[in-house]
């Protein structure tokens, strides 16, 4: 006999119980819906890449933290941390089958070695819609205004933070510290994890402290979007194209904007995206019943990042976001926002498992109307039908049909009741449906 080895799952990693998984099945079918109602389309890429096509652009924390490893070919290969490296990868292969402007969505599992915590895991999914081979504030907008739409048909309030990591470099170039913007960058994108005090501490040493002021006067700049505009743009230096590409989404939102009393864009400077490739406008998406969790959406322009895997010499610049599903759903569980589960609730029940086939084609006909049906597979005989309904109880059925010799009629049992009625396979189905809706 074989030895005993106990059942576990790697930390930051889960198994899916039918009831979680059906919520998640319908968070994602959801948001791709929404995608799709944008007129993006979707892809996929292997979950394994070379770790030179993964590495070539991120930098940062994410290197310390991919999965990476020799496969029996000993090549160097890792699991994507993300979708959008992949994804330029993808699009530099492809470039000659794909017509631009090219609008993706794509939902698929990523991982990352980094610490657990609420609604941040090593296996998780990302869900992704870019617009590439644009450079032009309406595809900007288009991006940020399907994050809206994503989170509207999710039935959650959002604030939308938007920022233009072009703009803040500007301003990093006026006060002579272009060349350690890569920390600083980095640092300010950490402000809301670590606070204030430990940001001007990290700032001070990066570019001394009057410097650090500086930099915390631009990233804490408050008031309305015009505002916070015309005074980050003041201590860059003046207007320039960043500052008037944000002018112009701003024009965008308001006409877009079916009431400015509940306006969720947000101009906030402190938003910087810590991975090197963003470019342009950055966002990031916080629920407003509950912005601790963090950002549930977050991304930006970046613009010829395909150009690293291609050897053509025009640019294709791309903008996009990624909702993190997981950190969503923690968030949703908390907030008791989840949809419901929406399982098959009727069965029909196996008296003579000589009838296998004439049951399953009563199942069909009823699945024909729009009505998911199982059909008992373990004959239990007609005298000992309560066993069958004690399982449909378990599994959350609601009914369960038990065929009669006559063709023309059925029983049908309520197991909320106890109620059995005969009736017409019609009459079932519509009975069946109407409690549905």
């Amino acid at each position: 006999m074989a030895a005993y080895i106990e059942p576990k799952v790697l930390k930051g990693f889960r198994d899916f119980l039918p009831d979680a998984e059906i919520v998640r099945r319908s968070l994602i079918e959801n948001i791709e819906n929404t995608c799709r109602s944008f007129g993006f389309v979707p892809i996929d890429t292997p979950a394994m890449e070379y770790a030179e096509i993964l590495l070539g652009k991120s930098g940062g924390e994410t290197e310390k933290q991919i999965f990476r490893f020799k496969d029996n070919g000993e090549r160097d290969v890792a699991l994507r941390f993300d979708l959008t490296v992949p994804f330029a990868r993808f699009v530099a292969l492809h470039r000659t089958d794909l017509v631009f402007p090219f609008k993706r969505y794509h939902i698929g599992k990523a991982w990352r070695g980094e610490n657990t915590q609420r609604g941040r895991y090593r296996e998780f999914i990302q869900c992704d819609f870019d617009i590439i081979g644009s450079d032009t504030p309406s595809s900007d907008f288009e991006i940020i205004l399907l994050i809206r739409a994503v989170f509207k048909n999710l039935g959650v309030d959002v604030d939308i933070n938007v920022n233009h990591r072009g703009l803040f470099n500007r301003f990093l170039s006026h006060i002579e510290q272009s060349e350690k913007s890569v920390e600083i960058l980095r640092t300010v994108d950490k402000l809301s994890k670590v606070g204030e005090n430990k940001t001007r501490e990290s700032l001070t040493d990066l570019t001394g402290n009057a410097n650090a002021n500086k930099i915390l006067e631009f990233i804490g700049a408050k008031g309305s979007f015009k505002e916070v505009l015309e005074r980050i743009t003041e201590l860059s230096g003046g207007d320039c194209a960043q500052s008037q590409r944000l002018s112009q989404l701003r024009e965008y939102m308001l006409d877009a904007c079916e009431d400015e009393s509940n306006d969720p864009f947000i101009l906030n400077p402190s938003i910087t995206r810590g991975l090197d490739y963003y470019t342009g406008v950055v966002f990031e998406t916080f629920l407003k019943e509950m912005p601790d969790i963090g950002s549930v959406c977050s991304g930006g322009r970046y613009d010829n990042l395909a150009g690293l895997y291609s050897k053509e010499k025009d640019s294709i610049s791309g903008v996009g976001t990624s909702v993190g599903l997981d950190r969503l759903l923690a968030a949703l569980e908390s907030l008791n926002k989840l949809p419901a589960v929406n399982r098959c609730n009727t069965a029909i029940t196996c008296a003579d498992g000589e009838k296998s086939g004439q049951y399953q084609a009563l199942a069909q006909r009823i699945r024909n109307e729009g009505v998911p049906c199982e059909v008992f597979t373990d004959p239990c005989g007609e005298k000992n039908l309560v066993k069958q309904f004690v399982l449909a109880e378990k599994k959350g059925f609601q009914y369960v049909i038990i065929p009669s010799d006559t063709p023309k009629n059925i029983t049908l049992r309520n197991l909320k009741t106890r109620q059995n009625t005969e009736l017409s396979l019609g009459e079932a189905i519509n009975k069946i449906k109407f409690d549905l809706r």
